[in-house]
């Protein structure tokens, strides 16, 4: 996944359905000047509105950060497990963050895993 451009996989998914921006806005509830700051890259989504894209694109979430064509490996991870409290504070903070330093973390986090 490293260095996988959001906003360009979502404009992608998109397309590839024959959506227009206004679609999704209608199956979202997102506003489409939203969507369209997210698809240009100046906005990032939080992970609920991932999921709201995820649902109005009639995709699993997984697929708006992965490309591959069969679903990731990784670690195994038993079905009915919560994530630890540790995990659960994180994404807690990340929702609370502002969309620009979202944006940053998802960039230094892309950065990272090129290394």
């Amino acid at each position: 996944m490293a260095g996988m451009n959001i906003a360009k996989r979502l404009r992608e998914l998109r397309e590839a359905k024959g959506l227009s921006q206004g679609d999704i806005e209608r199956k979202s509830g997102l506003l489409r000047s939203y969507i369209s700051r997210v698809e240009g890259g100046y906005t990032a989504p939080s992970l609920s509105t991932l999921e709201k894209f995820a649902k109005a694109l009639d995709v699993e979430p997984y697929q708006l950060l992965y490309a591959g064509k069969a679903r990731p490996s990784g670690p195994k991870v038993p079905e009915q497990s919560t994530p630890s409290k540790p995990v659960q504070k994180l994404v807690k903070l990340f929702e609370e963050m502002s969309s620009p330093n979202r944006k940053l973390i998802l960039t230094l986090a892309s950065k990272l895993g090129k290394s």
